[in-house]
């Protein structure tokens, strides 16, 4: 049976680039492996090869999920090529070794070794597609298709290695389509109304709304200073803004028809994510009072901020999990991106995030995750999934 870091480097080396998004030789590598310490399972495949894999009990108290669908990388600057999979005695290294190769190979080497030692598992198991293109043929389709049925469910997400992940901000993707009155450039401002100049007095207005505070319980005050903490542990720098504040990213904008001509069209895609305290519905609403009439919205993704309950019995026992592997005492954080548990929490889950992962080079050139990391993890997996079985 392969170690976790031999795991990890076999799966990184299968290329799973989303765009496009074809999963199918991983998730056949990863059933493969289920199906041989007694794990049966099913596929599901998208037009482009996106492939989930999942066990065919989807009964258990506890979900492990994952996916297996990895961001592209250009092969210029890395150390190692960025599908070679390279193990030396720290690390191993490669695009998806932190995310989140890693944290599914964790999942699978807990899995085997719960098994092998006898133990009741009362866990089901869903590796997917897609999570880095949105989730529409991963972990949304088997919601959608109603093979997965709300549980607790730990997902393997990269995370700082003492403090699990409950919760997200929320967000709010949209379109703006601005339109004006053309004329000849050599009148405006006197005449015409351009389209561009619209789209820029609107994102002077949006640049106001990160100044904006919002209101929090004291237990929601306490789980953000803490990930604050967390957060600048890591990267540095003060976080109280990124978890208080609206973000937003006016991520393309595009529009007019050439120099001399008062613009007549002008598009902006804006991604907004929105803290606990103020609902995409009432941000979307202001947002509307403050476009001209003449404009159009089109959203494509809303969402409130999540937070599993920090008092579940999921948090509590992946926090005492941790903790004991760790000889700390372990509180959760919440953090400002999304992954497929926002969804999962949509659709009735209770999700937590936990997985092994050197956040830095998430992303980016030369990724890489600790073979002691990805062993820690498999154990803190065992632990959490042994507590389950405690429990039926």
């Amino acid at each position: 049976m392969m170690n976790t870091a031999q795991l990890c480097s076999e799966m990184v080396k299968i290329k799973t680039e989303n765009p496009p998004g074809d999963t199918r030789d991983c998730a056949e590598f990863a059933g493969a492996f289920l199906e041989s310490i007694g794990i049966p399972v099913s596929y599901t495949t998208g037009p482009a090869g996106q492939t989930n894999v999942y066990s065919k009990n989807q009964s258990g108290a506890l979900l492990l999920l994952g996916h297996i669908d990895v961001v592209p990388a250009i092969a210029d600057g890395w150390e190692y090529p960025p599908y070679s999979g390279e193990i030396d005695e720290t690390y191993v290294h490669g695009r998806g070794a932190t995310d989140m190769k890693g944290g599914c190979a964790a999942l699978l080497s807990a899995l085997a070794e719960t098994q092998d030692r006898g133990v009741e598992v009362p866990v089901s198991v869903a590796l997917v597609c897609d999570e880095e293109g949105g989730g529409k043929w991963g972990a949304r389709h088997l919601l959608a298709e109603k093979i997965l049925h709300p549980s607790d469910c730990l997902i393997a997400e990269p995370t700082p290695a003492h403090a699990p992940c409950i919760g997200q901000k929320g967000v709010l993707r949209y379109t703006v389509d601005f339109t004006g009155e053309p004329g000849h450039s050599s009148l405006y401002p006197q005449f015409g109304t351009s389209a561009v100049m619209q789209a820029a007095d609107f994102l002077a207005w949006i640049s106001t709304l990160h100044k904006r505070d919002y209101p929090q319980t004291p237990q929601m005050d306490a789980i953000i200073r803490h990930s604050c903490d967390v957060a600048q542990e890591i990267y540095g720098g003060d976080f109280s803004a990124v978890f208080r504040k609206v973000a937003y990213n006016p991520g393309l904008i595009e529009g007019g028809e050439r120099e001399n001509i008062v613009a007549q069209r002008c598009r902006l895609l804006m991604d907004m994510r929105l803290p606990w305290g103020v609902s995409h519905a009432e941000m979307q609403s202001e947002i509307e009072l403050h476009l001209p009439l003449t404009a159009s919205l089109t959203v494509k993704t809303a969402a409130d901020a999540s937070m599993t309950d920090p008092d579940s019995f999921l948090v509590k026992t992946v926090c005492g999990c941790v903790g004991d592997a760790y000889g700390i005492s372990c509180s959760p954080m919440v953090q400002w991106a999304a992954s497929d548990a926002r969804a999962l929490r949509l659709a009735g889950f209770r999700a937590i995030e936990y997985g092994p992962g050197e956040l830095q080079t998430m992303h980016g050139i030369n990724e890489r995750v600790r073979i002691d990391q990805l062993n820690t993890a498999a154990g803190i997996y065992a632990a959490v999934i042994e507590k389950y079985g405690e429990r039926v």
